[in-house]
Parts: structure tokens; C-alpha cells; sequence
């Protein structure tokens, strides 16, 4: 089954709702984890990276050697208010990583360049 694509209305008022705020509603949080992802996955199309925001999504992106089964060579982890952060452009990669919250593994997976996604 497909994912449902986000329409830039629904993701922008998602977006939103949860900037600057300490507890947003859920269903805004995966509204606005999942745009962003599929944001990036429009920009960096491809299946050599996998990014992961638990418990709402992941995408693989950026062209190179393609996974397919199993655990990705190239993955990246982190949780929703930093992935929101980091493709938002308010927090840098180095300081997210640095800091614990991106969990990145594989030669591939600093896509540091891809961000911020302005959308």
C-alpha cells in the first residue's frame, strides 16, 4: 500500500502548528515529520540512504548503490522535533549529531547537504 502524499496546504499548516511549541497534537507531528520526509525524498530521489524519524517515517533517498533487503548500509535516525529542526534549517547537523540525536552509519549517510528543505 502507497503512502498518502501530503499536499503542500495540509504540510504547511502542520508545520505550523508545531513550530515553537513544547507538546504539539500528534496528528500535526506525523503531518509534519512525513512532509518533510517526502519533501526530502523529492529532492534527493534515490535508494542509497535510508532516513528514519520513529515512530512516524522513513524514506530512501540520494542516488547511489540500491538496498533491498535488510538492514540499509546508509541510515540515518533521529527523532521527530530534531528531523523538524534540522529541515527546517534551526538546527545545524553537526550540532544534532554531536549532541546524540542523529544516529547516522554507513559513507553515505551525513545528508547534511541536502538540508535545510525550505518547504
Amino acid at each position: 500500500m502507497a503512502a498518502r502524499r501530503i499536499t503542500v496546504d495540509d504540510g504547511r499548516a502542520a508545520l505550523a502548528a508545531v513550530r515553537g511549541v513544547d507538546a504539539p497534537a500528534r496528528t500535526d507531528l506525523a503531518t509534519a515529520v512525513r512532509y518533510l520526509l517526502q519533501l526530502l525524498a523529492e529532492k534527493a530521489p534515490g535508494r542509497s540512504v535510508e532516513v528514519r524519524v520513529p515512530p512516524f517515517g522513513a524514506v530512501q533517498v540520494v542516488e547511489g548503490p540500491r538496498h533491498t533487503r535488510g538492514t540499509p548500509p546508509n541510515v540515518v535516525e533521529t527523532d521527530p522535533a530534531t528531523w523538524i529542526a534540522l529541515a527546517l534549517g534551526d538546527e545545524k547537523w553537526a550540532d544534532a549529531a554531536t549532541s546524540g540525536r542523529i544516529l547516522a552509519s554507513g559513507t553515505r549517510a551525513d545528508v547534511s547537504h541536502l538540508l535545510p528543505l525550505r518547504p
